[in-house]
C-alpha cells in the first residue's frame, strides 16, 4: 500500500503555501524537491565546492566522486549500457538540441525527420533550426480522437529519405503514454535512428532504455523531484562516438594547440565548460528516492488521483471538455470549462487556493490540430493527497458556477 502521507513529510516544501494551504498540481511543469536533495545541495556548497575532474586537490576530487557517483546512479535507473553513455546537460530541451545539432551534421541533405503533432516545442524547434542550415524536411503524425498516435500513419510516412524519428514518452498535454517501444522497433526495422523526449517519463512511468531500443531519451532532473538546471542524454555508445561535439571548451578536449583540437572520450565530449557539478551530485538523492520502498507504487497511486479527479469534474462539471483519454496514459489531467479561456479559470482557481498550469504548454501546433487556444492543465505527484483533489474539484465546480454567472 502506497504511503502518501509519509512520501509527502519528505518534502518540506509542502505545502508549497503554508499561508493559503495552496494545492499544488503544476507537477507536469516541475516538482516540488526532496528534502534529502535540498540537504545534498546545501552540503554541496558548504563543504564539497571545487572544480570537478581538473583538481588533484582532496576537494576537488571528492566533488569530482561525487557528481560521478550521480552519473553510475543514473546508467542503472534507467539501465543504459555504460556510464559512457550517460552525458549531462541543462534539462531536456539541451539534451535535444545537443543531438539535433550534433547528429543533425550526419543526416544526408534531403533527409527526413519524423515527429509527432504533440510535441514540446523542445522537440520541434531544434528540427526546424536544423532546416535553417541543411536540406531536411519534417514530417507529422496525428492523433486520433482519444489523443494516441496515429500509429497506422506512423508507419507510413517512412521512406528511403527518413533519418531520424523523434517523440514523446509522455505527453505533457494530453499525458498519453506512447508506444515507445513498438515505435522504436519500427524506426529501427527501417534503419532509422530514435530519439525520445522522456520529460515526463522518470519518476512517472517506468524507464529501461536497453528494453526500449532508443538511440537517445532525454529527461531533466527538475520534473523528477530533483534539482533545476539539470539534465541527461542518453545516447547509445557507437553513435555518441561518430557524433561531433556540440558545444567546444574546456573539460571536453583531449589537446588543444592553434593547429588542431582533439577531444576527449565520451561521456566528457560533449561535457564542455564547468558543469552545475553541486546539483549533479544532489540528484543522486533523487534517483535513489525514485529507487526506495517509499515511491513504490507510486504510478498506480498517482494515477487513481487522476481518476477520482477525472470522475468528480465529469460528475459535477458542466459543459467540461477532458483532452487526452487514452487507455494508456500519465496522471495528467487537461480540460476546459465550456467556452471559457483557460486563463480565466487557472486564475479563479489561484484565487481558491489551486496552482494549475494554463494555456499551450509549449505544444501550440498540438492545440491549433485540437482547435482550442490551450487548456488548464493539472499534473498530479506522488506527494498529492486525496484530500487535495477534493479540494481542486470542489474548487473547479466553484469556477464553474462564477463563469455561468
Amino acid at each position: 500500500m502506497f504511503d502518501y502521507r509519509k512520501v509527502r513529510s519528505l518534502f518540506p516544501s509542502l505545502p508549497v503555501d503554508a499561508e493559503r494551504g495552496l494545492v499544488y498540481l503544476d507537477n507536469t511543469a516541475t516538482t516540488q524537491t526532496v528534502g534529502s536533495v535540498i540537504k545534498a545541495v546545501e552540503e554541496g556548497y558548504l563543504h564539497f565546492k571545487a572544480n570537478v575532474h581538473r583538481g588533484v586537490h582532496s576537494l576537488s576530487q571528492e566533488a569530482t566522486a561525487r557528481m560521478e557517483e550521480t552519473r553510475r546512479s543514473i546508467r542503472k535507473y534507467i539501465n543504459a549500457a555504460s556510464e559512457e553513455e550517460i552525458i549531462f546537460t541543462s534539462g531536456a530541451t539541451e539534451s535535444i538540441n545537443l543531438v539535433a545539432s550534433s547528429l543533425g551534421r550526419l543526416i544526408p541533405e534531403g533527409s527526413e525527420i519524423i515527429l509527432t503533432v504533440m510535441e514540446h516545442h523542445a522537440n520541434i524547434v531544434p528540427w526546424q533550426l536544423l532546416q535553417e542550415w541543411k536540406d531536411v524536411k519534417i514530417r507529422v503524425v496525428g492523433i486520433n480522437d482519444r489523443g494516441e498516435l496515429d500509429l497506422e500513419q506512423y508507419k507510413s510516412l517512412f521512406n528511403s529519405s527518413t533519418a531520424i524519428a523523434a517523440f514523446c514518452h509522455v505527453s505533457n498535454v494530453l499525458g498519453t503514454v506512447n508506444p515507445v517501444k513498438e515505435m522504436v522497433r519500427i524506426a529501427k526495422d527501417r534503419g532509422v535512428y530514435t530519439l525520445i523526449d522522456g520529460a515526463q517519463g522518470p519518476g512517472h512511468v517506468p524507464v529501461d532504455v536497453s528494453e526500449i531500443g532508443c538511440d537517445f531519451y532525454a529527461f531533466s532532473a527538475h520534473k523528477m523531484y530533483g534539482p533545476t538546471g539539470v539534465g541527461v542524454l542518453y545516447g547509445r555508445h557507437e553513435l555518441l562516438e561518430k557524433m561531433p561535439p556540440y558545444q567546444g571548451g574546456g573539460e571536453m578536449i583531449k589537446s588543444v594547440s592553434f593547429e588542431k583540437t582533439t577531444f576527449a572520450e565520451l561521456p566528457f565530449k560533449f561535457e564542455a565548460g564547468t558543469p552545475n557539478f553541486v546539483d549533479l551530485a544532489a540528484y543522486k538523492d533523487a534517483v535513489d528516492f525514485l529507487e526506495s520502498d517509499d515511491f513504490a507504487g507510486a504510478e498506480e497511486y498517482e494515477l487513481s488521483l487522476l481518476h477520482q479527479a477525472t470522475e468528480g469534474l465529469r460528475r459535477e462539471v458542466p459543459g467540461l471538455r477532458i483532452f487526452g483519454e487514452a487507455d494508456h496514459k500519465s496522471a495528467i489531467l487537461s480540460f476546459l470549462i465550456g467556452d471559457a479561456h483557460p486563463y480565466d479559470v487557472g486564475m479563479l482557481l489561484d484565487g481558491l487556493g489551486i496552482a494549475v498550469r494554463t494555456g499551450h504548454h509549449c505544444a501550440q501546433p498540438l492545440m491549433d490540430s485540437l482547435g482550442i487556444p490551450g487548456t488548464v492543465r493539472a499534473g498530479f505527484a506522488c506527494y498529492n493527497t486525496p484530500e487535495e483533489v477534493d479540494r481542486f474539484v470542489k474548487a473547479v465546480v466553484r469556477v464553474s458556477k462564477i463563469l455561468r454567472q
